[in-house]
């Protein structure tokens, strides 16, 4: 594609007048997966995190999510998404040897689930900031039910290069300071992403059906599904039942209004729902015969309760809330939360997917993003929902600036308006990965078979196997792909080492805790 005879946005062409398009690429690329442990009886595991692995608490790398079986993984950051990638499969490598007969479930949705009380919460050990992370848990069980949280997925991180950063300030001709500019910026690409990331569904989704046993403690939103067999229920053209509004009991989310228009607006309305106090959460208690239920009774317990697509994220220093961290130092990245796991990947994402994502938030970052309203806030929210649940339905019409348009004919606009980001991004390569990654996706827009939702299900009829068994069946062939291919000596030792180092910090931090929990909670909740 020759890029330079198409209609740019602004700081594109800016970008290119002053030769300084190849700064695009060296944006930093980190990846979170997380997996469920799923027991040799295919029931989620009962048992501790390995203790190989070294600690949750403090492991930069391997830790839990909601329960003490939902592993989650974390990179670090590369310019290069196939280190990336790299490292995701090294850590795969590393734990798969510390987990017995168990397996990584390689589905979004769990199953094998005995009732809500078979998902164990997370622990963290005995200082305060654990004993805060598992009591936010339990919080989360009491409001919502612990067999939400046990729904896993991929979290993309994406920072901008901070050589590009100045330039950009330069082209935009804003008389607002540099660290300004760049969370503005930030934020602009947010609300792109909330306007066009119904697009990532419908590409990526990868759970359209769900297991009974799924909703053995909430029998009554059963109804609202179809039967797919006799053991599972789905709707007939869904993408990403994770990304529907399934299985929250409170409607106290859908009415927050979060303000995406600016840094000092999201910090406000987002730390003001964590000091409103909500009376359902209230009739649950906080501390009832000396024993924590939640970290309080407000809408929301902390940050991270706020459920959302991408948040705007800074690195919060030890004990700082995440809040007061983005106040303080601005915006150093965004984490992209509505990718489902790809069963068909052994860790869970294709290199073209993630190629595919970053030029796509490179697309909301440098084209224009205009303030967005209540209604607008609805209309986006609506047409994830939509998409979700009804995404591969022939002829779907989705809401844009208030007029109908088809999904079709919307994705495809999105997709042209990525081709020169991505010609850009192929610069001085010798296979154009971008560009490949682009029409792959512009042909699953023609056609839905190809969507990875369409694909569970053909697999599952063509084999005549229900969905639990083709998730465990397609995780244990993960499971021998990584026993066949150990670590080498270097890596070993490496991982080895971090765990050791984990388990010497969880020991450090419990050592030196002189706060009661009480006295904890108070001091970091005051924080301002």
């Amino acid at each position: 594609m020759n890029y330079q005879h198409a209609v740019l946005p602004p700081l594109l062409q800016g970008l290119i007048d002053l030769d300084q398009q190849h700064l695009l690429s060296l944006g930093l690329k980190g990846i979170e997966k997380e997996s469920l442990r799923i027991a040799g009886d295919c029931k989620i595991s009962q048992t501790p995190h390995p203790a190989g692995l070294g600690s949750a608490l403090t492991h930069a790398y391997i830790t839990t999510d909601y329960s003490e079986a939902l592993m989650e993984f974390i990179t670090p950051p590369f310019a290069d998404i196939k280190q990336t990638l790299a490292y995701m499969h090294q850590i795969h490598q590393f734990v798969y040897p510390h987990l017995a007969d168990e397996v990584l479930l390689a589905t979004s949705m769990p199953c094998g689930i005995d009732g809500d009380l078979s998902i164990p919460i997370a622990e963290y050990g005995k200082s305060n900031i654990a004993k805060m992370k598992h009591v936010y848990r339990k919080g989360l069980w009491h409001r919502y039910g612990r067999t939400m949280q046990a729904i896993a997925g991929i979290h993309f991180n994406y920072s901008i290069s901070e050589e590009l950063w100045p330039l950009l300030h330069q082209i935009s001709e804003t008389e607002s300071t540099l660290e300004d500019y760049i969370s503005s910026a930030y934020f602009g690409l947010i609300r792109n992403f909330q306007r066009q990331g119904w697009l990532i569904l419908y590409l990526f989704g990868a759970s359209p059906v769900i297991c009974k046993s799924f909703f053995s403690s909430r029998p009554q939103l059963m109804q609202e599904f179809e039967e797919f067999d006799k053991n599972n229920l789905y709707h007939p053209y869904a993408t990403s039942l994770r990304m529907s509004d399934i299985g929250y009991k409170s409607k106290n989310q859908a009415n927050l209004k979060i303000n995406y228009n600016s840094l000092d607006g999201y910090v406000e309305s987002l730390s003001s729902a964590i000091n409103t106090p909500y009376p359902e959460y209230e009739k649950i208690g906080v501390k009832v015969d000396g024993d924590y239920r939640q970290l309080n009774a407000n809408i929301l317990q902390i940050e991270n309760e706020f459920y959302s697509t991408m948040r705007p994220k800074q690195i919060a220093k030890s004990g700082e809330k995440p809040t007061l961290a983005l106040k303080r130092r601005g915006v150093l990245y965004v984490e992209m939360r509505s990718l489902d796991l790809n069963l068909f990947n052994p860790i869970g994402i294709e290199e073209s997917t993630a190629r595919f994502i970053e030029a796509f938030l490179l697309s909301c970052l440098l084209h224009d993003s205009p303030r967005q309203g209540s209604e607008e806030f609805q209309i986006n929210n609506s047409n994830q929902l939509l998409v979700a649940n009804q995404g591969r339905k022939p002829g779907l019409k989705l809401n844009k600036n208030g007029k109908a348009i088809s999904l079709h004919d919307w994705a495809y606009s999105i997709l042209s308006a990525m081709q020169p980001i991505c010609a850009i991004l192929d610069q001085g390569t010798i296979d154009n990965p971008y560009q490949m990654a682009l029409h792959q996706q512009m042909a699953v827009v023609a056609n839905t078979a190809l969507t990875p939702s369409a694909r569970i299900l053909a697999c599952m009829r063509n084999n005549q196997q229900e969905f639990g068994c083709f998730a465990t069946d397609t995780s244990v062939l993960h499971k021998q792909l990584f026993l066949s291919q150990p670590l080498d000596k270097l890596n070993q030792q490496r991982f080895q080492d971090m765990a050791v180092a984990s388990l010497r910090k969880q020991a450090h931090i419990e050592a030196n805790d002189n706060l009661s929990f009480d006295d904890f909670l108070t001091r970091y909740f005051n924080q301002a």
